[in-house]
């Protein structure tokens, strides 16, 4: 992975968190939420690798 995917991961993050409800979050945007973070954590692991 590079640079790009690492933007491109922290853009959905952004994306999801402004669509954030302030009460009552779905557990599917939680799951999604989490998803993200992992696959961020993964490629910026790889890209510092």
């Amino acid at each position: 992975m590079n640079i790009d995917k690492i933007k491109e991961i922290e853009a959905k993050i952004a994306d999801l968190k402004a669509r954030w409800p302030a009460h009552s979050v779905p557990p599917s945007m939680w799951q999604e939420l989490e998803e993200l973070e992992a696959e961020l954590e993964a490629a910026k692991k790889e890209y510092s690798s």
